[in-house]
């Protein structure tokens, strides 16, 4: 008894680290993989997902059922995921109405947390040399201009939804790099929010068999990195996280709007300005006090996480 009691108090914290992950799913620039980071688990994370080959489907259909799920991790993932779906289930709502009314100050706790996950991220590069200054440089730089970029509009068909959900899933298990963003730039967000809400299960379907090859192909490729150029690839990904302070600066100017999916007028393209210059603009308080203070809290939590996931 004590030693099942064991097995369900180590999933405990999993799971909370999985409702973490799942509300900063919900913003749009912020990734889960940044979670997933400081939290210690992404390594296993990356690990976990990399293990589902092809060739555990054969161990399944042939009765190997329980080495199947020791060999991909099955109960941490699992637990992840459930975690992951109870914080979009419950939070979402929340999320979007601090978006819609309280932008500044939740944007301001982000930026703070994204702040303190590049330092943490840099700590973890044991060396660092040429190649790892210009892995930095690269992933800042990539990270920026994704941030930038202008959208396109690509048809929503069958083809670009599979390629469109192939990208984006790479990009939310990047700590930096936001899924749902990377699909707005396509201009296939809109796309996939219609097909959720009519149901539309033939694109959903596509849209989820992109997911998992992009998902499995990657990791494979990512778990790869860490295990023979882990310094490079923190490097990189130190640098994704920097470049991506650029989106989630909380006072912005809008320069252009698009129509939602809703029929409403949403910002497209913005400028970060500062918090005066945001007053000035938008005749709106910055609340510039409570967002430095909101960073702070966000860069004491970040800390206070990575020393859980050590414990943990």
């Amino acid at each position: 008894m004590s030693a099942s009691r064991s097995r369900f108090a180590q999933y405990i914290p999993i799971f909370f680290k999985g409702m973490a992950m799942g509300a900063a799913d919900i913003v749009p620039g912020v990734s889960g993989g940044t979670i997933a980071f400081i939290s210690g688990i992404y390594d296993r994370l990356i690990d976990a997902i990399a293990a589902c080959t092809p060739d555990k489907l054969l161990w399944l259909t042939r009765g190997r059922v329980r080495e199947t799920w020791q060999a991909v991790d099955g109960g941490f993932l699992l637990t992840l995921l459930a975690g992951i779906l109870t914080s979009v289930f419950s939070l979402a709502r929340l999320i979007s109405y601090l978006l819609d009314n309280h932008p500044e100050p939740l944007w301001s706790f982000f930026f703070g947390l994204i702040v303190a996950s590049v330092l943490l991220v840099g700590r973890e590069i044991q060396r660092w040399n040429a190649a790892s200054i210009a892995a930095f440089v690269v992933g800042t730089a990539f990270a920026y201009l994704v941030t930038v970029a202008v959208p396109i509009q690509l048809p929503v068909t069958m083809v670009t939804l599979f390629f469109g959900a192939a990208v984006a899933i790479c990009a939310m298990i990047l700590p930096g790099i936001s899924g749902s963003f990377i699909l707005l730039l396509l201009g296939l967000y809109a796309g996939v929010l219609e097909a959720v809400r009519n149901l539309d299960f033939a694109l959903l379907g596509v849209f989820m068999l992109g997911c998992i090859g992009g998902l499995l192909s990657f990791a494979r490729l990512l778990s790869w990195l860490l295990d023979y150029a882990r310094n490079i690839t923190l490097a990189f990904l130190a640098g994704l996280l920097l470049g991506s302070l650029n989106k989630v600066w909380p006072w912005k100017e809008t320069v252009t709007w698009r129509q939602d999916s809703h029929g409403e007028m949403a910002p497209l393209i913005q400028s970060n300005v500062g918090p005066i210059q945001y007053e000035q603009l938008t005749g709106e308080p910055s609340h510039w006090l409570l967002g430095l203070a909101l960073m702070a809290l966000g860069v004491v939590l970040v800390m206070a996480l990575e020393r859980w996931g050590r414990r943990t």
